[in-house]
């Protein structure tokens, strides 16, 4: 046979035979499960039924991940053992097999579009960077689009599909189970919620579907599929990281303690996939994990103001869903790092996408708040009413909160002023308007209740170090 290539599709043309692997056809994997952890990695376990001589052979794996981690490969087989490996990644494609040719002799072949008449000449390629220059006896061209190139055999090294070539030595002949375990890149999952939030009722629906990702260059088919939530260690970690509570997220989330029935490996929760499915490349598929409904759940308002922090203008306060992930009264179940994203039916009853929020691994027993948005009609102006030295190292700060509200129904705020012990300012509230928490040393918290079409002021007077 000879190989032609034209317009980046390669087809098989009548010539002298060559021994090198065949297209690709049906895939050459065994029994495969699957193990996929939140970032970008996978543990792929393939048993195949193998006939082996006695004796030193080298065996062939295709269909083996594109992005396999080569030294991470195991192969157990009874009565036999590895002596070498090696994986030909350098797959057959167009711009592969030119790239190959490059100093070697091949044909191009022009079609007449006018009379369908073809010719052919011989060409040594010159170099394929960008394009394809060839020289034809004395003269320098550019491969255009009106010819193709048809090679007189495939290059060594080009592989149809992903190969692991293996020398195995037997201490027998004959078929056994061989298991092929690697790591590889390109096999993803997360969590993704959809919840519909019924305020009037405060109650709650979530639907979670786990997204499955294959980037690896492979389709892994009628696979035992098995996901771990959890960041496993290694180099190249570029886990998936949603902000964790109380960083810059509102208030009210408060890791649980309860434990999850679901299967744990490790300090990790697994989710096996009930039925076997095919992981195709460049596919995404999701499967749903979780359905809870009627959960009690209610929306709140919040701001966090910057220690000293104004604005000359107001500004829209938060808006929050919480609710929990208790076994009793909540989702009763641990939830996989992923994104919320909340609905609400309008007046015609259809439901309207409002907002989402990414959250951590959270246990069960969790109580989250999740910002979904910013207040249309709920605002809030702060601003530094009064500020004076009272000592050699003490200032003594009012601060002034406005809060407007023009709903027709009351608002309920939750105000956070930070940085109150940040950078040791060593703070005192020696006077307020209305009675604050201190939850930590850096943060007092006041619950200010908006009257519907109407507006509330806080204010509050701080001793500090500086």
């Amino acid at each position: 046979m000879r190989l032609s290539i034209c317009g980046g599709v390669l087809a098989l043309i009548a010539g002298p035979a060559f021994a090198q692997s065949a297209p690709a056809g049906p895939s050459r994997q065994g029994d495969v499960a699957v193990t996929i952890y939140n970032n970008d990695l996978a543990l792929v376990q393939d048993t195949r039924q193998m006939t082996l001589p006695r004796g030193i052979s080298r065996e062939e794996f295709p269909d083996v991940s594109a992005q396999i981690r080569p030294e991470t490969v195991t192969l157990a087989a009874p009565d036999a053992g590895i002596v070498e490996q090696n994986f030909d990644y350098d797959l057959l494609s167009p711009n592969a097999l030119m790239n190959k040719a490059v100093g070697q002799t091949v044909t191009v072949v022009r079609t007449n579009p006018a009379t369908g008449t073809e010719t052919r000449e011989s060409a040594r390629v010159l170099a394929n960077n960008g394009g394809t220059i060839v020289q034809i006896g004395d003269r320098i061209e550019v491969l255009r689009d009106n010819a193709h190139v048809v090679f007189p055999a495939l290059p060594p090294g080009l592989r149809a599909r992903p190969t692991l070539s293996i020398t195995l030595d037997a201490a027998i002949a004959g078929t056994r189970p061989v298991t092929l375990s690697y790591l590889s890149r390109g096999l993803a999952w997360k969590a993704d919620y959809v919840a519909l939030f019924d305020a009037r009722a405060g109650k709650l629906d979530v639907q979670g579907w786990i997204t499955l990702s294959n980037t690896s260059g492979t389709t892994f088919a009628n696979a035992k599929t098995l996901l771990v939530a959890g960041t496993v260690g290694g180099d190249d970690n570029d886990t998936y990281r949603p902000n964790r509570f109380g960083n810059t997220g509102p208030r009210g989330n408060k890791s649980g303690t309860e434990t999850s029935s679901r299967e744990q490996l490790g300090d990790f929760y697994v989710y096996p996939l009930r039925d076997r499915t095919t992981i195709a490349n460049a596919q995404t598929k999701q499967v749903s994990f979780l359905n809870a409904t009627g959960v009690p759940a209610s929306k709140a308002y919040s701001y966090r103001n910057s220690w000293l922090g104004k604005l000359s203008e107001a500004q829209s306060v938060d808006t929050v869903l919480q609710f929990s992930a208790a076994k009793e009264g909540g989702l009763g179940d641990a939830l996989p790092a992923g994104t919320v994203r909340v609905y609400m039916r309008d007046v015609r009853g259809s439901p309207q996408f409002i907002g989402e929020s990414a959250i951590p691994h959270t246990p069960m027993g969790s109580a989250l708040a999740l910002k979904t948005g910013e207040a249309f009609d709920v605002k809030i102006l702060p601003t530094v009413e009064k500020r004076e030295r009272v000592g050699d190292e003490r200032w003594r700060t009012t601060m002034r909160y406005q809060f407007t509200n023009a709903r027709s129904d009351a608002a309920m705020v939750e105000l956070a002023q930070a940085g109150l012990d940040g950078g040791g300012h060593d703070t005192r509230i020696v006077e307020e308007s209305q009675k604050s928490e201190r939850p930590g040393a850096d943060e007092a918290v006041w619950r200010v209740t908006v009257p519907a079409n109407g507006s509330a002021t806080l204010t509050a007077t701080f001793d500090t170090r500086y």
